[in-house]
């Protein structure tokens, strides 16, 4: 299974990005696949969850009105629009799925990562 993260950068705060994950090795017929976040000196978290089967949604409560996370099964990608960001979104970006499972998962439990995608938040 390969996860490839892509999309971050540099962005003002209020702005906009769109990152997108490319999955190829697993198929989504049921399983999920998740963003999370790593800030410089703070342990990575979870940012939002998508159930493959259903499409069911899970997110953090800080981002809930501000991202949303969306999948092109035929691409076998998932994205995660960033609207009206903030410094403290300022992070590394990492995309994981697994295989079998639901969501909510945390960290510990999902199977494959990529290696991520920094954005940056500042003026």
């Amino acid at each position: 299974v390969q996860v490839v993260e892509s999309g971050g950068g540099l962005v003002q705060p209020g702005g906009s990005l769109k990152l997108s994950c490319a999955v190829s090795g697993f198929t989504m017929d049921y399983g999920a696949i998740g963003w999370f976040r790593q800030a410089p000196g703070k342990e990575r978290e979870g940012v939002i969850c998508i159930n493959t089967t259903d499409a069911s949604r899970y997110y953090l409560d800080s981002v809930k009105d501000r991202f949303t996370i969306s999948r092109d099964n035929a691409k076998n990608t998932v994205y995660l629009q960033m609207n009206d960001l903030k410094p403290e979104d300022t992070a590394v970006y990492y995309c994981a799925v697994v295989p079998g499972l639901k969501c909510p998962i945390n960290q510990y439990g999902m199977s494959y990562w990529g290696e991520g995608t920094l954005v940056n938040v500042s003026s």
